[in-house]
C-alpha cells in the first residue's frame, strides 16, 4: 500500500467511507511529527468548539483511493484528564465532542525507549473498546541503544497491532496506516464497552500490570548506553547543568544580536533603496509621504528585525528536537518550585520567549487551576519576540558595539541583560501572586525524559519558516495598517494660516502626544515616544514602526532611525524605554488570549493594571537614576 499525494479518480475516492484516525500519546513521544510525515503539507489548525485547545488535522489518501483523516490529539498520560488538553484527548477518543466524529480508529503513539508510561495509556485505550494500534515511534533509537523489543510478544499480550515507525524519516508511517485500515475492517461495528472513568487504584494497578507487561517484552541493551547516562549526569547536575543552562541561553541571545546583523543590514538596505526610488518617481504630496513615510519606512522597520527572530526560532526548536528542553525544565524545577511555580510551567514560560499568546495556551497541561492561573498572569513577562525590534533599536543606537573580555559583545551582553530582567521579575511576580491569591505548595513535577536525538533538518527548517510566515504576515497585515493609521494621525490636519513649528504638531499625533507627555514626563519621554506607545498596544513591535513614521513625516529624520532617535533622545529616556518595554502589556492580543482562556474579564484586567504599574514604576527608577548620575 503506497500513501498517495498525485491526482486520483474522485469517484472511487467516494465510493470508500473516509477512515478517521486519532493520534494519542505521551508528550515528546514524536506524535507531532508523526502527523507531519502522514499529512504532509494537507494539513489545517484550529480550535475545539467552545474551548482554546488547538485542534490539528490532515488528510491523505491511499492508493485505493480511501480517504483518511488524520487528528492529533493534545498530549497526555490518561484518560483520568485533569488538565484542559487531556479533558479534550479523553473527550475526543470517548466521541463525546459536539460537533466531532469519534475515531473510527486511535493510533497510541510511543517513544520506543521509553515505554513504562504510554504502556499504561495503551491499556486504558483498549478499554474503550475502539480499535487501538500501537505504533513504536523512534524505533531507530531504541534499536541504536540496544533495547530488544518483542513486537510480537507485544501486540498478543495488548491485543492489538504493534508497529515501529520511524517519524522523521517516514519510516513504517505506509504500513501503520495499513495496520489501522486493517484493525478497523476487523473490528465489530458499533461495539464499544461502557468506560467509566478510571480510580486511582484502578491506575495503580493497570500501572503495575503495564510494568509486569514491559518486563515479558523488552529486554535491556546487553551493553547499556552509557552516553545518555553520562550526559544526563552533568546536564541534570544540580550545579553544573544549571550553569550549562544560562551558558546556552547566554549564547542563544549574543547570537540572536551579532549573527543577525549582516542580513539585517542588507534588508535595511533594501528598504532604503526603495524607499529612495519611489520618492524619486512619485511628485510631492500626500499620496508620495503614505507611501514612503507610511509604508515603507514603518513596515520596514520592522521586517528589518525578521533575522532575529528566524535565528531565536532556531535555537529554541534545536533546543526542543535534540531532547534538551525537558532536561531544562527538569533544572528549572526547584528555582521555579521557590517561586510558587509548577515545574511544569518551564515549557509555557519558554514558549513565551516567542510568544506569549502560545505560551499562555500552553499552560493547559498544567493539572491545578492556581498553579496554570499564576503561570499565565507572569507569562507575559518573558521577552516575546515582539519585543526583539524595540531592543535592538535602543540598544543599537545608544549602546557601543564594542567587546567585553575580548570576545563578548557589549550589545549582546545588555539584550541577555533584558531577557534575564523579564525572567526575574516573572519569578518575583509569581511569587507575590501566590501569597496573595493561592497559598499552598506546588504539587510534585513527574516527567519522562526523552532519549537525545539528532534533530532532523527538514523539521527544523520546517519550523523555523513557519515562525518566519507568521512574523512577515504580522508586518503585512496588523503593522501595515497600524502604520497607515499612524501616518494618517501624523499627517491630518494640516497646520493652520500662519503655524509656527513643524506640522506634526498640529496634527492629531501631535496633538494626543502633547496632551499625555506630561503624565509621561517624569519617564524622560517625549511626546513622540508618548506617541508610540499607543499603537504599540496593538502589537509590541509596532511602537518601532511608528517612531519611524512619525519622526519621517516630521522630516526630523535623519539617514536611519536608530541615527534619528540618538540625535533626539538622551541615553537617559533611552534606558527607561528599555524599562517600560520590559513590563508593560503592549499587546492586546495576549489580553483576549487571557480572558478566553480563564473565562474571566478579572485576570486581564489585573494583568494590565500591574504591568502598566511595574512599567511606569521601572522607567521612573531608571531615567531618575541615570540622571542622577549625569547620563540625561
Amino acid at each position: 500500500m503506497n500513501i498517495a499525494v498525485a491526482p486520483i479518480d474522485h469517484a472511487s475516492v467516494a465510493a470508500i467511507p473516509a477512515l478517521r484516525m486519532a493520534l494519542v500519546g505521551n508528550p515528546n513521544s514524536g506524535k507531532t511529527a508523526l502527523f507531519n510525515a502522514l499529512t504532509g503539507a494537507r494539513q489545517k489548525v484550529a480550535n475545539y468548539a467552545g474551548v482554546t485547545v488547538e485542534r490539528k488535522e490532515g488528510r491523505l489518501v491511499t492508493a485505493d483511493g480511501q480517504a483518511v483523516v488524520v487528528v492529533d490529539l493534545p498530549g497526555t498520560y490518561s484518560l483520568r484528564a485533569r488538565s484542559p488538553d487531556e479533558v479534550v484527548t479523553r473527550d475526543a477518543v470517548l466521541g463525546r465532542l459536539a460537533g466531532e466524529t469519534p475515531p473510527d480508529v486511535v493510533i497510541c503513539v510511543a517513544d520506543a525507549t521509553n515505554l513504562r508510561l504510554v504502556l499504561r495509556l495503551a491499556l486504558e485505550l483498549r478499554s474503550v473498546g475502539r480499535p487501538v494500534v500501537l505504533a513504536l515511534n523512534m524505533i531507530d533509537i531504541a534499536e541504536r541503544q540496544g533495547l530488544a523489543i518483542d513486537m510480537e510478544g507485544l501486540s498478543r499480550v495488548l491485543g492489538m497491532p504493534v508497529l515501529g515507525t520511524v517519524a522523521t524519516r517516514k519510516r513504517g508511517v505506509e504500513a501503520l496506516v495499513e495496520a489501522a485500515r486493517a484493525a478497523f475492517a476487523s473490528s465489530v461495528r458499533g461495539a464499544s464497552d461502557v468506560w467509566r472513568e478510571p480510580s486511582a487504584a484502578d491506575l495503580r494497578a493497570l500501572h503495575h500490570q503495564a510494568e509486569q507487561i514491559l518486563k515479558a517484552t523488552v529486554k535491556p541493551p546487553k551493553r547499556p548506553d552509557t552516553w545518555t547516562g553520562r550526559l544526563d549526569d552533568v546536564l541534570l547536575h544540580p550545579v553544573a547543568g544549571l550553569a550549562i543552562l544560562l551558558v546556552l541561553l547566554f549564547v542563544m541571545f549574543q547570537a540572536v544580536f551579532i549573527g543577525a546583523t549582516p542580513i539585517m543590514d542588507l534588508i535595511s538596505s533594501g528598504f532604503s533603496a526603495l524607499g529612495a526610488g519611489v520618492a524619486q518617481v512619485l511628485p510631492p504630496g500626500l499620496l508620495k509621504s503614505l507611501i514612503c513615510d507610511g509604508v515603507i519606512a514603518g513596515v520596514g522597520s520592522v521586517v528589518v528585525f525578521l533575522p532575529q527572530i528566524a535565528i531565536l526560532f532556531l535555537f529554541i526548536i534545536l533546543l526542543e528536537d535534540v531532547g534538551y528542553m525537558a532536561r531544562a525544565a527538569f533544572l528549572m524545577d526547584r528555582l521555579m518550585g521557590s517561586a510558587g511555580l509548577h515545574g511544569r510551567a518551564f515549557i509555557p514560560l519558554l514558549s513565551s520567549f516567542a510568544c506569549a499568546i502560545p505560551g499562555i495556551m500552553a499552560t493547559r497541561v498544567i493539572d491545578q487551576k492556581r498553579d496554570r492561573l499564576t503561570t499565565i498572569m507572569v507569562a507575559p513577562l518573558m521577552t516575546c519576540s515582539a519585543r526583539i525590534p524595540v531592543y535592538t533599536l535602543i540598544i543599537s543606537a545608544f549602546i557601543p558595539g564594542r567587546t567585553v573580555f575580548g570576545f563578548i559583545s557589549l550589545q549582546g551582553l545588555v539584550f541577555f541583560g533584558l531577557y534575564a530582567a523579564g525572567i526575574v521579575s516573572a519569578l518575583l511576580v509569581a511569587a507575590v501572586m501566590r501569597k496573595l491569591f493561592w497559598r499552598g505548595a506546588s504539587e510534585p513535577f513527574l516527567m519522562e525524559l526523552p532519549a537525545y536525538k539528532v534533530p532532523d533538518a527538514l523539521n527544523v527548517a520546517r519550523g523555523v519558516y513557519q515562525r518566519a510566515e507568521i512574523f512577515l504576515k504580522r508586518a503585512g497585515t496588523i503593522i501595515l495598517s497600524m502604520m497607515i493609521l499612524v501616518w494618517f494621525l501624523a499627517s491630518v490636519p494640516g497646520p493652520p494660516a500662519g503655524a509656527v513649528g513643524a506640522a506634526i504638531n498640529y496634527s492629531f499625533a501631535g496633538l494626543i502626544g502633547h496632551f499625555i507627555q506630561p503624565v509621561m514626563a517624569p519617564l524622560g519621554f517625549s511626546w513622540q515616544m508618548a506617541v508610540a506607545l499607543i499603537p504599540g498596544m496593538a502589537a509590541r513591535e509596532v511602537a518601532v514602526g511608528a517612531l519611524a513614521t512619525v519622526y519621517a513625516v516630521s522630516g526630523e529624520g535623519t539617514s536611519t532611525l536608530g541615527a534619528s532617535l540618538a540625535h533626539h533622545w538622551s541615553l537617559a529616556s533611552a534606558l527607561a524605554f528599555l524599562a517600560w518595554y520590559v513590563f508593560a502589556p503592549q499587546c492586546a492580543s495576549t489580553l483576549a488570549v487571557v480572558k478566553r482562556e480563564t473565562n474571566s474579564w478579572r485576570w486581564p484586567i489585573i494583568m494590565f493594571s500591574y504591568m502598566t504599574a511595574l512599567a511606569y514604576i521601572a522607567a521612573f527608577i531608571v531615567y531618575q537614576s541615570a540622571v542622577a548620575l549625569g547620563a540625561g
